[in-house]
């Protein structure tokens, strides 16, 4: 990278900075906004659990309940739109409450449904104009815009008739149970049932049917079940959530499947049974799953919202429940955070909706890496320190590779001086400089990509722990040094301005890790023979620069990234220095190298090989470039 284009770089960067200050929104105005909007949702949150509990605290009077007449002539005008379900269709929404140590759930009876969920042992956090973190309670199937319906294809009654709109009477069995009914007159009755476990984020649920089937058609064998959700925003980085949210399904005889979470999709199993389906956040979800006979096929779609949109993403199931070969069917919800053992321990593959990847990345994410991470966690109390055990661990299992790469680099270092003897004879001619350079290293036995290999095999981890970190909600919330989320980024402060592709946060982690890559690289520098690894002159020198500029390259790209993965980059680049000062000052014998090149030099060569045909292309390369230059001396001449 020459002079002229560095500073072009640093022009471009500069002006981009300079646009973004002077173009932004005063900063007071974007507070006082960002303010309003918190003001907005905590008037709006206490306005829900207000109308909540007048709801819950609805009494009908009793003159309503006496007058049979008026409301059988109600129902009476209502028949041909609801048929057998007219005494359903009069009524007034009341919310229903069962709770658990670990959750409280609302119920309402139009529709019989779940109205809201709330987990009590976590929390939404929300910033405020000064950056100042609120705790909100975290709830799930809370919009108002959601719907959980029964298409019923009633007897005299145009098209289906949606369970939404029908007011279910609420029974209490007990404590942790409670049914809701739907009146179809005569004895006859549809009923949803609810019964909290004790202890545990699931939910069993059951349908009734009681004396239905001259009421509802039972030709195609089962009742749609439209289920629409909006996920809220649960996490301080949407970026994350938003690519780790979508709908989750289990085929009965083939593995689990989902919609695109970058995009909108849909993905149709008409006619394919199924045994569960997820409407899954980044670390919650909302599992529907059958107990007995699985459901007969569904279609399942994902809707990407716009980012200024309060909602994160639109799901949608609808889905087919066996309907008449029996009276009771069974199923159950799973409403909760995304713990590995907990889903696990449903089977069907439940586990496989927490996003550690797939293939070899998934698998060694499930079955190594966060094994060993709870095993260092059972006696080891604070996170941030299970990651700088956990990057011990790997260090040490990487170390063999580590070696052999760092005996590769002293063995280079050995051949500089020849090697820059080399370069000042052929200085004019770097074609020369190149070839002369492989057979140097065919003579004394050095691969000048040696060092570049175990790298590349190290990639696997690096990629592995890329998902685990975002994707683990043991990670979640949980605090280290100034760093208050490991799921998500650090802010150690915040820019009065936004930078374009980076923020306006600042990770302290992420820019501890590109100084410590800067300095690790400079030392490495010294080791090395980059003008004979990048080709000699101008190419040496851009290799050189790159390797300087990947660093700040990747601020931008590691600023939004959770911090428990820049925390173990961290770590990771100090052990790295720790690694190779004590590796070539106290294990490698560089005079024994030294010998050992020299041995090799006088043992006679075979002929052929990588380095060998890389040099026989150098010489057809000097060739070729030799006849250009005589043929255009040759027409300079004439």
């Amino acid at each position: 990278m020459d002079r002229n284009t560095l500073i072009g770089f640093l022009l471009i960067f500069g002006l981009l900075i300079a646009m973004q200050i002077f173009m932004a929104p005063e900063q007071k105005a974007l507070e006082a906004e960002r303010q309003a909007k918190l003001d907005s949702l905590r008037q709006l949150e206490q306005a829900r659990a207000d109308s909540l509990a007048q709801l819950q605290n609805i009494e009908v009077p009793d003159s309503v309940l006496q007058d049979s007449a008026a409301l059988a002539q109600q129902q009476m005008q209502v028949s041909g739109e609801y048929g057998a379900f007219a005494p359903a269709a009069i009524g007034q929404e009341k919310i229903e409450v069962l709770e658990n140590d670990v959750m409280r759930i609302l119920f309402t009876n139009k529709g019989g449904r779940i109205k809201e969920v709330e987990l009590k042992e976590h929390f939404k956090v929300l910033l405020d104009s000064n950056h100042n973190e609120i705790k909100l309670p975290l709830k799930l199937l809370e919009d108002d815009k959601n719907r959980f319906e029964y298409m019923l294809p009633v007897a005299g009654v145009a098209g289906k008739l949606s369970s939404e709109r029908l007011f279910f009477k609420p029974l209490k069995e007990d404590k942790n149970t409670i049914v809701f009914r739907a009146e179809a007159g005569a004895g006859r009755y549809f009923e949803q049932v609810y019964k909290v476990e004790p202890g545990s984020y699931a939910v069993q649920y059951q349908l009734r049917f009681k004396g239905l089937e001259s009421v509802l058609d039972q030709t195609d064998g089962a009742l749609q079940l439209r289920w629409i959700n909006y996920l809220d925003k649960l996490e301080q980085n949407d970026q994350y959530e938003r690519n780790y949210t979508t709908v989750y399904y289990k085929p009965v005889e083939d593995d689990y499947d989902y919609c695109s979470c970058t995009s909108s999709d849909q993905e149709d199993l008409s006619g394919q049974k199924v045994k569960w389906v997820a409407h899954s956040n980044q670390f919650f979800a909302s599992v529907l799953m059958t107990k007995e006979a699985p459901f007969k096929g569904g279609t399942f779609t994902t809707e990407v919202l716009e980012p200024e949109n309060d909602d994160l993403k639109k799901l949608i199931t609808d889905i087919q429940v066996p309907f008449g070969e029996q009276e009771v069917y069974p199923m159950e919800f799973y409403l909760g955070p995304k713990d590995f053992e907990s889903l696990r321990a449903y089977g069907s593959e439940l586990e496989d909706i927490i996003p550690f990847g797939t293939s070899i990345i998934g698998t060694a994410n499930r079955w190594i890496v966060r094994p060993l991470f709870n095993f260092l966690h059972s006696f080891i109390g604070v996170k941030g320190i299970v990651i700088l055990a956990l990057t011990l661990i790997v260090k040490l299992l990487l170390y063999p590779l580590s070696y052999k790469m760092l005996h590769s680099q002293a063995k280079m270092a050995a051949l500089k001086p020849q090697l820059n003897a080399l370069r000042e004879k052929h200085k004019d001619d770097q074609t020369q400089i190149q070839m002369e350079s492989m057979k140097m290293y065919r003579e004394f036995g050095v691969n000048p990509l040696g060092g570049c290999m175990p790298v590349v095999l190290q990639m696997p981890v690096w990629l592995a722990l890329y998902r685990f970190f975002p994707a683990s909600i043991e990670f979640r919330q949980a605090n280290f040094l100034w760093a208050t989320d490991l799921s998500s980024y650090d802010a150690a402060f915040w820019l009065p301005f936004e930078i374009p592709f980076y923020g306006q946060h600042v990770s302290l982690f992420t820019l501890l890790w590109a100084v410590t890559t800067v300095l690790y690289t400079h030392y490495n520098m010294q080791q090395m023979d980059m003008a004979s690894m990048g080709g000699g002159g101008a190419n040496a020198k851009m290799m050189k620069w790159m390797q300087y500029l990947m660093p700040l390259f990747f601020l931008f790209f590691f600023n939004n990234f959770a911090s428990g993965l820049t925390c173990y980059l961290v770590f990771s680049n100090i052990l790295n220095v720790t690694q190779t000062l004590v590796t070539k000052n106290f294990i490698i014998d560089h005079d024994k190298i030294k010998e050992q090149l020299e041995a090799y030099r006088k043992k006679p060569k075979k002929k052929g090989g990588f380095q060998a045909r890389l040099e026989e292309a150098l010489k057809q390369q000097q060739a070729v470039a030799a006849q250009r230059e005589a043929a255009a001396k040759s027409k300079k001449k004439k």
